[in-house]
């Protein structure tokens, strides 16, 4: 119900953190729907159930290795992986650090790769640095490099 509220009743663009989360969203008539996590080998299958069922199931990507998987592993009926960038601007759980070159090349070979399998949405920074802020201007200053460094790398 409070994905419902959150999402004004359109059950479109929601994020969800495990792929349990994604198919309770799914059997609950969500059709639109980000799993915030590099994309998995051993959950490609369940990753695939999912882009096949939804109108737009998305991943994150933040390698070689991951896009390789994808472009490797094709949807059936011309469905195209949906990915975003997943850039690490501080939080250090996952992702590609926004200043690294490889993070430009990686953005460039998404989008140029095999376009007819992945599809490059965007990048992706979480701000789960901010777990251990102890106040709301830390927090704020957080969000503002993140801000930034995402807003330098997409102009780059």
């Amino acid at each position: 119900e409070g994905a419902a509220l959150a999402t004004g009743g359109t059950r479109r663009g929601i994020v969800v953190s495990t792929l349990a989360e994604g198919r309770f969203f799914a059997a609950g008539g969500f059709d639109d729907i980000l799993y915030a996590f590099p994309v998995p080998e051993w959950r490609l299958a369940e990753c695939s159930a999912l882009a096949q069922q939804l109108q737009a199931f998305q991943l994150l990507v933040d390698s070689p290795r991951g896009l390789e998987l994808l472009q490797h592993n094709p949807l059936p009926g011309g469905k195209r992986w949906l990915v975003w960038l997943k850039l690490d601007c501080g939080n250090g759980r996952a992702g590609i650090r926004p200043t690294d070159p490889a993070a430009l090349a990686l953005a460039r070979s998404i989008a140029r790769g095999a376009p007819e399998v992945v599809t490059l949405v965007g990048v992706y920074a979480h701000c789960g640095n901010t777990y251990g802020c102890g106040d709301i201007p830390a927090v704020q200053g957080i969000a503002r490099d993140t801000t930034r460094a995402v807003l330098a790398f997409v102009t780059r």
